[in-house]
């Protein structure tokens, strides 16, 4: 017979999710946890010149009042929806073109999606839906993350490709630019 104590469910808090996923903090914000590199290598970019894994994967968790802020890979991104409020995935593409998503239970959430694809070199950010609470999400990164090919964004430079996202941007970036690349 099962113990009744180990049968009992209760919701997950950020603070269990972050001691029980062995997360640390991540300089965009919020949580992570590599769970998956590939042992497979592919070669990409301009010439087929960089090496790197086919694949990598983490866990990743925001809580509260905190975001994932603007920045930007060179590889495929893809979110996948675990546990907790649904998220708003901004994106702002090379020439400043704007569009968001709903990453969440679409059963839930009627506009949410289960998984969403950041394309490689778009600047995007995350927040979540429902302040207080948090959110415990996957990326799935193609060609493998690495810190090398991760860029924060610097607010000033950004607001000035894109000044009618000013506000946004402003909310989003949680330093000026200058200090960003200190971070990693």
């Amino acid at each position: 017979m099962a113990n009744e104590a180990s049968d009992v469910q209760t919701t997950p808090t950020a603070e269990m999710l972050v001691k029980k996923l062995n997360l640390a903090p991540h300089p965009e914000g919020g949580f992570y946890s590599r769970t998956y590199q590939s042992k497979l290598s592919i070669f990409f970019g301009e010439k087929k010149a960089t090496k790197r894994v086919a694949s990598t994967a983490i866990y990743y968790l925001l809580d509260k009042d905190n975001f994932s802020t603007f920045h930007k890979i060179k590889s495929d991104e893809t979110w996948h929806h675990y546990d907790g409020s649904p998220l708003v995935i901004h994106m702002i593409d090379a020439v400043g073109n704007y569009s968001q998503k709903i990453l969440g239970n679409p059963i839930i959430t009627g506009n949410a999606e289960f998984q969403i694809t950041v394309p490689a070199s778009v600047w995007f950010a995350a927040e979540l839906i429902h302040q207080n609470t948090h959110a415990l999400v996957g990326c799935t990164v193609s060609p493998g993350f690495e810190f090398r090919d991760f860029e924060l964004a610097k607010r000033g430079a950004l607001v000035e490709q894109v000044p009618e996202l000013q506000a946004l941007i402003t909310k989003l970036i949680r330093h000026s630019g200058a200090e960003s690349n200190q971070l990693i």
